[in-house]
């Protein structure tokens, strides 16, 4: 497999998150805790500055793969197993 075709399906399952992720905010039955953490993380990403500066070495860089993460991890613990389920399955079809 070529790095063109890598980065294409690594390309498209990131799409298919966004999109699983795009819906979840979405669902009536996601709690207001949840959502809040999902726009949280999208607000986090979109920001044009950073709550810890990238010019400081390693930690700069780090805080966005941290940060993130655990705010769509939390998102995710909130959420009903039977919304996230519905969700995935929304993207199948």
């Amino acid at each position: 497999m070529s790095i063109g075709e890598k980065l294409k399906q690594i390309a498209s399952k990131l799409k298919a998150e966004f999109e699983f992720y795009r819906r979840l905010q979405q669902h009536p039955q996601t709690p207001i805790l949840a959502k809040a953490l999902l726009w949280l993380a999208i607000s986090y990403v979109l920001m044009p500055f950073d709550l810890i500066p990238d010019f400081l070495p390693v930690i700069g860089q780090l805080d966005d793969l941290v940060i993130v993460p655990i705010l769509l991890y939390w998102a995710l613990k909130l959420t009903p197993a039977t919304v996230i389920a519905a969700c995935r399955i929304e993207l199948t079809i």
